[in-house]
């Protein structure tokens, strides 16, 4: 009589026992299941310090840099990444987030620390001088066992030497391709861990221009004139890149009523988003010149919005239209003070999800009105 298939050692039933089997032979949670709590999703957001920014990034609500992943922000000169940077250790800390500086272009000190919001106590920030590579790496790697929350901002990426580069000469072709072998390496290593540790690194960035020697090149470099130093590698570890350019006029810059700059306007653009779509843009003004550093949020409200059928313009004066079609008159000049009032503010601040937010997830509208067609050209 034919005797039966018999079953095989350790069949599991269900395929969670088989989660829970692979989780004990390796030792950590390298199998999840996505309908509970797991690595996949952002724990959080850490805001910009800008609505307007904060409200594109992510398809459909509100977000900001997202906790355990990698990010970038890359930019020109002098259009305020490490003021940006700063901003965001500032939201990150109110989170209960420890922030870890590493600098390697001396573009901070404690008194510009102080004035972007930041507690510089020991036990809520670090400052470290970013000699090589290898060495920020290895430090983040340590760091990841602390079992806290942490935001890793490193300033900058460029400017960031190799060990090579660092013990060798000044010959640039003695290195070539280094930089970017260690951060391809690094990112590998370093994605997961930051996702299951809940910690996020910021890399700061500088926008190149590009150096076209063929025809294709030149062709390509018309449409997109900047690359960013480091290799690919991280054009493909992070989760998010943000562009900064500004405006080469003179109304780019922010003046006190002397006429003293104290900040200059920006324009980010979306390089890439896995939480929402590329291209799309804002801009905002920072200050860096005056007794604080901080992106100056409020004031670009009414350029997000100015486009909404719930506001009219006559002359130099606008309405400002609630729900109930009730209007009330308004001067773009002195629109903060507008928005001292509770309910104008409140329906400001809803006109701004619905025309940055909801319009762009329900497609409503011109896409001119949201994304910028000729990305990475400058204005």
């Amino acid at each position: 009589m034919p005797r039966g298939k018999s079953k095989s050692a350790g069949k599991v039933n269900n395929m969670g026992d088989m989660i829970k089997r692979l989780n004990k032979k390796y030792g950590m949670e390298v199998a999840h299941d996505l309908n509970k709590e797991n690595p996949t999703e952002v724990k959080g957001w850490i805001p910009t310090g800008s609505r307007w920014l904060d409200s594109i990034i992510c398809k459909g609500q509100k977000a900001g840099i997202p906790i355990g992943k990698i990010s970038e922000i890359a930019g020109l000169s002098a259009t305020g990444k490490s003021y940006m940077a700063a901003c965001i250790a500032a939201e990150a800390q109110k989170q209960d987030i420890y922030v870890v500086y590493f600098d390697s272009e001396s573009a901070i000190d404690p008194a510009f620390l102080s004035k972007a919001g930041i507690n510089t106590d020991p036990n809520h920030f670090m400052y470290i001088q970013a000699i090589t590579v290898e060495q920020v790496l290895e430090m983040i790697e340590e760091f990841l066992g602390a079992e806290q929350r942490m935001l890793f901002i490193w300033d900058s990426i460029a400017n960031t030497p190799t060990d090579s580069d660092k013990e060798g000469g000044f010959n640039p072709n003695a290195s070539v391709g280094k930089k970017a072998r260690t951060l391809s390496l690094a990112f590998q290593k370093l994605t997961i861990p930051l996702a299951n540790a809940e910690c996020t690194l910021l890399c700061l960035n500088q926008l190149k221009q590009k150096i076209a020697s063929t025809h294709a090149e030149r062709i390509e470099a018309m449409s997109e004139p900047y690359t960013t130093p480091g290799g690919k590698s991280l054009v493909y570890a992070s989760s998010l890149r943000i562009w900064l350019t500004k405006r080469k006029s003179k109304s780019a810059f922010v003046t006190d009523e002397n006429g003293f700059t104290i900040g200059s306007e920006v324009k980010a653009t979306l390089k890439k988003s896995r939480f929402g779509t590329e291209r799309r843009q804002c801009t905002f003004q920072i200050t860096w010149g005056d007794d604080e550093v901080r992106i100056m949020d409020e004031e670009s409200w009414f350029e997000a919005i100015k486009g909404s059928e719930f506001i009219k313009q006559s002359g130099a004066w606008y309405s400002l239209i609630y729900e109930n079609g009730e209007e009330q008159k308004f001067q773009a000049t002195k629109w903060l003070e507008y928005l001292q009032d509770a309910r104008f503010r409140e329906r400001v601040e809803q006109l701004m999800d619905i025309e940055v937010i909801g319009k762009y997830k329900d497609r409503v509208g011109d896409i001119t009105a949201f994304e910028d067609i000729d990305a990475g050209v400058e204005d």
